[in-house]
């Protein structure tokens, strides 16, 4: 391949309406991202060198991206998103035994692993 292609630096997560306000409260409140609004109405979150855009899909009955997020204290991370109602959802794929991070879900079943950076 001659033409190279690499990733770029926004992210979109399409959200149907009924769980819009959700999706956007969990990065806002429970992850605890910078909110940005200067392409409002549409809301973005600073996702370390990444933008992700939250985009509210009505005519979507389900929205779909995996997601890494990165913590230096996992255990603590995980006890945070566990009192915060977060579903786990280490079964989705294996990491391997001693792996610093695991899966969860967000409100609108977006794959997320969260994740010690030198977890490998």
């Amino acid at each position: 391949m001659t033409v190279k292609i690499t990733g770029g630096i926004n992210i979109a997560m399409k959200v149907p309406s009924h769980q819009y306000e959700a999706t956007v409260a969990f990065y806002r409140d429970v992850v605890g991202l910078k909110p940005f609004t200067t392409k409002a109405p549409a809301i973005g979150f600073e996702l370390g060198p990444v933008r992700l855009w939250i985009d509210e899909a009505a005519m979507m009955s389900q929205a779909e991206i995996w997601l890494e997020l990165f913590t230096q204290d996992f255990p603590g991370a995980a006890d945070h998103l566990a009192k915060a109602g977060v579903v786990r959802c280490d079964a989705i794929e294996p990491l391997g035994l001693g792996f610093r991070g695991g899966w969860i879900t967000n409100p609108a079943n977006i794959i997320h692993m969260v994740r010690e950076p030198d977890a490998w």
